[in-house]
């Protein structure tokens, strides 16, 4: 049986602390909504503008999984485990935080905004050692069709983590259409709009919109204009 929640962007949670914007697609920090605390294994969607120059102090995470996409502009990162590394647009950054990792985050730059997703997801280990990947992807393999940027797998496209997950990111031309199998029996997909106007299993979504589907097997997928969107395919027991 198909189960079907729907996220306007206007729905969501937002924090505006003047040199941070942020929207909160699930219960986070001092926004909490009861109906809005997970979908699945996804817990935590943050849809972030950092001001020129600002960031995020050291501080601590564990036993999490978590994204980081860069939208617009540059984000630097460090953290105890000796990994000093700028991220931008087209790449991606997971940590595995474990046992317990501490990090930073700032915008590099005096003259222009940074725009990031950060996405934790609950993993299927605990207490694993910390880990940190990055990788720059083609953004030319999306358009027009579903790449895979994260994985359970080292071995496949996109980073990898602690967790059947599997996420494909999208950049489609008005009019194209697609359908995605999802990958594991028992998963759902919480699909996220980046631009554009898309349509899902029947649900219009325009820029920021979400739709989390689960009890199907896969998904149609229809782009109204040109329409950029993430799809992540997480258990939806854990």
């Amino acid at each position: 049986m198909e189960n079907i929640v729907l996220h306007k962007a206007d729905t969501r949670g937002n924090a505006n602390h003047g040199w941070l914007n942020a929207y909160h697609s699930f219960s986070f920090a001092s926004w909490y909504n009861p109906d809005r605390i997970q979908f699945g294994a996804l817990r935590v969607l943050n849809d972030d503008t950092i001001a020129a120059g600002m960031g995020f102090g050291t501080h601590p995470h564990d036993n999490m999984e978590i994204i980081t996409i860069p939208l617009e502009g540059d984000l630097a990162h460090k953290d105890s485990m000796g990994n000093t590394e700028v991220i931008k647009n087209g790449d991606i950054q997971v940590m595995s935080a474990g046992t317990g990792i501490q990090h930073s985050e700032f915008n590099p730059n005096a003259d222009q905004q940074t725009k990031l997703l950060q996405i934790w997801l609950f993993p299927n280990k605990r207490n694993v050692t910390p880990r940190y990947q990055q990788i720059t992807l083609d953004v030319a393999d999306r358009h027009n069709k579903l790449s895979q940027v994260l994985s359970p797998n080292a071995d496949d496209e996109g980073v990898w983590i602690h967790q059947d997950a599997w996420f494909n990111m999208g950049n489609f031309d008005a009019g194209i259409s697609t359908e995605y199998k999802i990958k594991k029996e028992g998963n759902g997909v919480y699909a996220f709009v980046l631009k554009g106007n898309v349509t899902i299993n029947g649900q219009e979504l325009n820029s920021r919109d979400a739709v989390g589907i689960s009890g199907t097997d896969s998904l149609n997928i229809k782009a109204n204009t040109d329409a950029e969107f993430l799809l992540m395919d997480v258990p939806m027991n854990y």
